[in-house]
């Protein structure tokens, strides 16, 4: 069996947390700051800061809660329909060869945030995990996210619901 190592995380995931949430401070932050590219009524999609390829994006309800089975009924629809979104916009925007789409519930299963639930959808490239990854242990990534930002903003903004 295959293994594959990511070793730049394990400071990330055992760094200390902050007192607040870094979710729910998105909450009131500008978009831009925030890197939030769309705003539901429910839940909020946002780039991941530590992406593994451009376009990392998470769906994230605006409720604090750890898990999927803790979001009310309107709620977890409302995140499910924004995943679904985001699959439609990283396709039209970034053309992908394929999509991951992950949850992981609490820090054993390799939650960062592990008390706020979140959904990644990241687009995947075939032979995007390269040498620079698995030996340098750093990512190229030929976007920023600012960038990034500019073209998922104007992607969901295109789109219908």
């Amino acid at each position: 069996m295959d293994r594959l190592y990511t070793p730049w995380r394990y400071a990330f995931i055992n760094a200390e947390k902050a007192d607040v949430c870094v979710f729910c401070a998105k909450l009131t932050m500008p978009d831009r700051e925030a890197f939030v590219v769309y705003r539901g009524q429910n839940a909020f999609v946002c780039l991941n800061t530590f992406p593994y390829n451009n376009g990392h994006v998470m769906v994230i309800p605006n409720l604090h809660v750890a898990s999927l089975a803790e979001l009310p009924p309107p709620v977890a629809h409302e995140v499910m329909d924004l995943t679904q979104r985001c699959e439609r916009v990283l396709r039209h925007v970034y053309r992908p060869d394929g999509l991951n789409m992950g949850v992981n519930l609490g820090k054993a299963a390799g939650a960062g945030v592990a008390d706020h639930v979140h959904i990644h959808v990241l687009p995947r490239w075939t032979g995007d995990g390269n040498f620079m990854t698995v030996v340098a242990e750093t990512r190229v990534l030929p976007e920023e996210l600012a960038t990034t930002w500019e073209r998922l903003r104007a992607g969901f903004a295109e789109s219908s619901a």
